[in-house]
């Protein structure tokens, strides 16, 4: 066993920050500390009940227990696809232009086995999500990190990739609202991404699980009112898709779950909608890796996207509401954070004894504290200086978090 050898590839997903912050929960527990774990974006909400019948129903039918291919998910597809319709007004072909997933992540770390050669660029926001980099690695392409700063909004500045970069690049990963961050950008920034992704022949890849996750502060959603049928409620203007930047899908592919709008993260389910060749080489390199989820999940899934959107509306709800709780609580120790548009996340600047250091701040923070978070410099380096609360518990428990912030900063 001391002579096996493993691929190179492995070496730069050896550490990730949820398995670092894992290992540093686990010291606190066995330490007797009460843990109050804001370091995962994992949702506290429960799926909503017809979802659940929807899928206990499928268990007592036996034509779903075996093997399901991709003709077996036209239902599927066609609910996401008429999904997407009603919310965005594109029209999406469920035979070509959609494939089911394993969530989001799973799409945005297989797709660069379809796009990259070994030594070819992928161009990644810098900090961002870590499968978005573990998919280059595991296709053995090369990452140009485009920084986030907060003086650009943290949106990336096209024009400072290098020409050398770009004549290796093959595809650019954006996902807004963004995690961690919680940035959102306007139509007008995807505009601009489609027509420099058009000019230098990428790949555009847009990840958008937080399509629903977004705050109007008004507290008014859009009434639908120009599709009487439409059960689907949008905050109006805040959050575009890729697509309706790129109606044609020349050369975009936008990733969705239903992990944060319905609750469902554990049951896997997500699906891409897109550009026809790349929906194709996808599923080529699932057809390698997987079949497809049970029938029963597909059937819970169709539900949530077929059915009253109300939970949708109170999941929003709940999240703005712990934002707000969370916010004013920051704000009453000291710590001035600004108050994000949408996602369940805090992105808080660290005091400028931390500034360099978010990984030891967070190791020490839960071991003094019992309270969690996420490092910035754990989704990149531009994140460091940062560090991210998730939202995923009730107002009590995450003022009392700061509380215990606030003794750990004295």
């Amino acid at each position: 066993m001391t002579n096996m050898q493993f691929a190179k590839r492995l070496q730069p997903l050896q550490s990730n920050v949820f398995a670092d912050m894992d290992r540093a929960k686990a010291v606190a527990l066995a330490a007797g500390r009460q843990v109050i774990d804001l370091s995962l974006g994992s949702s506290d909400l429960p799926a909503e009940a017809h979802v659940i019948e929807a899928i206990a129903q499928s268990l007592g039918d036996r034509s779903t227990h075996g093997y399901l291919l991709f003709n077996g998910t036209q239902g599927f597809r066609e609910a996401a696809a008429n999904w997407y319709e009603q919310k965005f007004g594109i029209k999406v072909d469920p035979q070509t232009e959609v494939l089911p997933l394993i969530g989001s992540q799973e799409g945005t770390a297989h797709l660069p086995l379809a796009i990259l050669n070994p030594g070819d660029f992928a161009l990644l926001l810098d900090p961002g999500y870590p499968s978005h980099a573990g998919g280059v690695y595991l296709a053995s392409g090369q990452i140009y990190p485009m920084p986030l700063q907060a003086e650009n909004a943290f949106l990336p500045v096209f024009a400072d990739i290098p020409a050398p970069v770009l004549a290796q690049s093959r595809m650019m990963v954006l996902s807004y609202p963004h995690n961690p961050t919680a940035a959102i950008a306007p139509l007008s920034f995807f505009q601009e991404a489609v027509a420099f992704c058009q000019e230098h022949n990428l790949v555009l890849v847009h990840d958008f699980p937080y399509v629903d996750l977004v705050f109007e502060e008004t507290g008014k959603w859009a009434d639908s009112s120009s599709n009487p049928k439409s059960k689907i409620q949008n905050p109006k203007s805040l959050v575009p898709s890729i697509l309706q930047a790129d109606p044609q899908k020349s050369v975009s592919i936008e990733f969705f779950t239903l992990s944060k709008s319905y609750n469902m993260g554990g049951f896997r389910i997500g699906y891409a909608i897109g550009n026809a060749q790349l929906i194709n080489a996808l599923r080529q390199v699932k057809a390698a890796v997987d079949f497809n989820q049970y029938r029963g999940i597909l059937n819970g899934a169709i539900a949530a996207l077929t059915g009253p959107q109300s939970g949708v509306k109170t999941a929003v709800a709940t999240f703005q509401g712990r934002r707000d709780a969370f916010i004013s609580a920051l704000h009453r120790i000291g710590w001035n954070v600004p108050t994000p548009q949408a996602t369940m996340y805090i992105w808080a600047k660290l005091p400028s004894a931390w500034s360099q250091n978010s990984i030891e701040f967070c190791t020490q923070l839960v071991k003094q504290t019992g309270v969690a978070a996420s490092p910035g410099a754990g989704f990149g380096k531009s994140g460091e200086g940062y560090v991210r609360f998730a939202l995923v518990h009730e107002p009590p428990l995450l003022e009392t978090a700061v509380e215990r912030i606030a003794q750990f900063l004295q």
